[in-house]
Order: structure tokens, then sequence, then C-alpha cells
């Protein structure tokens, strides 16, 4: 029921959309990855000064890497303080458990939570190593939900346009879910691991229903292949084959991008 209430807003939604976007989603052009990583962390440390006690929402891959380094040098320099934050991971691949070295719970202490001074038992991830799809989805939901959603969700967003692991597909998902991989995606993560038969085929990821829950979006992509996935997220239709495209219907969404990324979007910003 959840779904379909969730589809028909949407499809409404979309009928006005376009009269819309562009009051709804803020873009900010950055000179390159550096100059995009320093901005998302200005927006994050902002949040956190002024909410000391703010859900984030955050992401993993590459894209947020420079993002965390930066946040974590201020954090050097006192200028923020995470110890009453709270953070809630996108995602986790099935399987892993949280000492693997590639799990994103490791990927998240080794490139962030290390190096700053939140309290680990206020960082969450969903746990990869329960092979019951069905719980471990429907716990971390009621984690999240407890929490009141992010007010900061960070996010990436891939070459086919997926947020967090929702995939391109014929609908929106609602809740935390078990997602299979595609090849696309396996092919862009292989490079993290010794071999590509190696990369895990399912994960665990927030839905999209969860995400937009967030009070504001962060979205951060570089590079120019994240060009066309940025064009159709800002001005594609809004259709689940481009997960990010729904974005646009938030009603606080930034989108901080470099010039590669934004190379196929108008330059009105």
């Amino acid at each position: 029921m959840a779904l379909a209430i969730f589809a028909v807003k949407t499809f409404v939604a979309c009928q006005i959309c376009a009269l819309v976007m562009e009051d709804l989603m803020k873009i900010i052009r950055t000179l390159n990855y550096n100059d995009m990583s320093r901005k998302a962390a200005n927006v994050i440390s902002a949040q956190v000064i002024l909410k000391p006690n703010c859900v984030l929402g955050l992401a993993t891959g590459t894209t947020p890497i420079g993002t965390y380094n930066q946040l974590a040098q201020w954090y050097e320099k006192d200028d923020i303080d995470f110890s009453r934050v709270s953070t809630y991971n996108l995602d986790e691949y099935r399987g892993l458990s949280h000492s693997d070295v590639q799990s994103y719970h490791y990927f998240m202490r080794k490139n962030f939570f290390d190096h700053i001074n939140i309290d680990i038992n206020n960082t969450h991830v969903p746990d990869g190593s329960n092979l019951d799809a069905e719980s471990a989805c429907r716990s971390y939901d009621e984690l999240v939900k407890k929490a009141g959603y992010p007010d900061l969700q960070l996010l990436g967003i891939g070459r086919n346009g997926h947020i967090g692991f929702n995939e391109p597909d014929d609908h929106f998902s609602c809740g935390t879910h078990c997602v299979d991989l595609t090849e696309s995606t396996i092919n862009a993560n292989s490079r993290l691991f010794e071999h590509k038969e190696d990369v895990p085929r399912q994960a665990y990821t927030m839905g999209i229903q969860t995400i937009m829950y967030a009070r504001m979006i962060l979205i951060i992509a570089s590079g120019e292949d994240k060009a066309d996935a940025v064009y159709n997220m800002c001005y594609g239709a809004i259709n689940p084959n481009c997960p990010a495209s729904i974005l646009q219907l938030h009603n606080n969404c930034v989108v901080i991008a470099d010039e590669a990324a934004l190379s196929k979007c108008p330059r009105t910003i």
C-alpha cells in the first residue's frame, strides 16, 4: 500500500515538476573536485554548528572522501565538534561484516569516523552480516525512523543515476531493501577490489522514500563520466530509470558539482 501511495504521489507531482524544479533544486557549479569537496564540507559544517545534535545521512564511494577529509581537517583545528552528532549510512554490501576491509562500515571508519570525535556508538550502517534480508532491512528502517530521519542527507550519484544502491528500475523503492547490483555498478566498484569477482552482487540500501524524508539533501558529483547522470537528475524526466531524478521533487535539495560533471547542463548557474 505504501508503495502504491508513493507511486501515485510521484506521478501527480511529476505533472507539475517542470514548472517548479528550478525553484526547488539549487545547483552550485565548482571549479574542480577539491572545490566541490570544500563547498560540500561547508554545508555539512554549517548543519553541525547550527544543530550540534543533528542527524547526518552519509554516503560512501570515492566522491565524498575529499569532503570527509576537509571536515576532519576542520575538526583538528577545533572548528567543528561531532561529539553529539549521529549518522546513518545509506547502504552496505550483503554478506560483509563490519570488520571486513571492503565493508562500508570499515570505509567510514578509515575515511572519516576515526579522524573526528564522533561517538562510534552513534554511527550506523546496515548490518551486512545479517543474511536475513527482511530482518536486516526492517531493523535499519526502524533505527532511521526512531532517529527522526536525517537533518541532512549526503548523496553521490552513480553513472547510471543510482543513489545509494537504488538502481534503475521500473518503480521507485520505499524503505530499506535488498538489491541486486547492476553490471555497471559492479564494474564501477571493482576498482576497489582485488578482483572483479570479489565484488558482492547484492547490497542493503535505504529506499528512495526514506531518502526523501531527509530535511535537506546534498548531492555531490565530480568528473565527466557523471555528466549524463547529473543532467538527467536535474533536467530529465522524473523516471525510475534514473533514480536520482526523484530529487527534483524534494523541497530542499542542493547539488554541488564540478565543471566536468555539469558539462551537459545549461550554463545558467
